[in-house]
């Protein structure tokens, strides 16, 4: 629009050096004027549809940003929301770990009774074979011992017995399970000082270790979980105590420690339950896991 409204300023002035009729200038510059009349109202209609155009791409652009705010919104909540159902699914799995490590529990401390009762049954039978020296004549006791000038000697006041090793467990097992952490620890613990070579004694070493784990005191487990595995190499525990240092060093942000060790445990149990857990738990961190 601008090159035609040049062109007829152009026209405009070679008209005036041209001598023409004075009647046909006059016609010639009303002409003109109303076609410059003309570019001036083109050029102001083009120019409102420019505003009217930039004005509905501005609406748009801020509906766009409008759009793309709620979208960042709406994905930081799912991302809190896949957060937190992480976070719940990884405690569920846990406790129910918990839970079949009680179970099986219950079921080792049940073959250790039946090998407790083969082996009574074995001193019973020894005890019948030997029935002739039971028949003997009976020796005479020995009478009181006396003390000088002819008195009896005092007795000595009697000590009092640790309970028996099933007793001492099942109740420490049962305040364990119930939350009575305390209680448990002290039970455990006497039991780990009364029947420290037991069949059992792996598995109250490691329970000592999930006292400190479910109170928070991570560090406190690992100890405990490490002096399992020394002093109880070959216990069926090996696996739980492996998988439980394991989450506790997670739970300490020791992720190299942490994966190394469950990787231990797929290597040397791959076929238990705790290596699935393992598995698992290495899958939910990224980390992958040998299968």
């Amino acid at each position: 629009m601008r090159n035609a409204l040049a062109g007829a300023l152009l026209i405009c002035a070679a008209a005036l050096l041209v001598p023409v009729p004075a009647g046909a200038v006059a016609k010639e510059i009303i002409q003109l004027q109303r076609d410059v009349a003309l570019l001036q109202q083109q050029v102001r209609d083009l120019q409102a549809s420019l505003d009217k155009n930039n004005a509905v791409l501005k609406t748009l652009v801020e509906q766009s940003l409008d759009a793309v705010s709620r979208m960042n919104s709406t994905v930081s909540a799912l991302e809190k929301s896949v957060q937190e159902a992480q976070a719940t699914t990884n405690t569920r799995v846990d406790t129910l770990a918990t839970q079949v490590q009680s179970l099986r529990d219950t079921v080792d401390e049940m073959t250790a009774r039946l090998g407790r009762m083969a082996q009574q049954l074995a001193e019973t039978q020894s005890v019948l074979q030997s029935v002739d020296a039971r028949l003997a004549p009976p020796i005479p006791a020995p009478g009181p011992e006396s003390a000088p000038g002819g008195s009896p000697a005092p007795a000595s006041p009697p000590q009092s017995s640790p309970p028996s090793a099933k007793a001492l467990y099942d109740n420490a097992l049962r305040d364990f399970n119930g939350g009575k952490y305390d209680l448990a620890w002290q039970q455990f613990t006497d039991y780990l000082k009364y029947y420290g070579r037991s069949e059992l004694a792996g598995n109250a070493q490691f329970y000592l270790g999930e006292i400190r784990y479910r109170q928070g005191d991570y560090q406190g487990a690992i100890a405990e979980y490490d002096k399992a595995l020394e002093q109880y190499p070959a216990s069926f525990k090996t696996p739980a105590v492996l998988l439980k240092k394991g989450y506790a060093l997670l739970e300490l942000n020791d992720r190299p420690a942490g994966t190394e060790i469950l990787r231990t445990l797929i290597d040397k149990f791959p076929r238990s339950d705790e290596a699935q857990l393992a598995r698992a738990r290495l899958d939910r961190l990224g980390e992958g896991s040998p299968r």
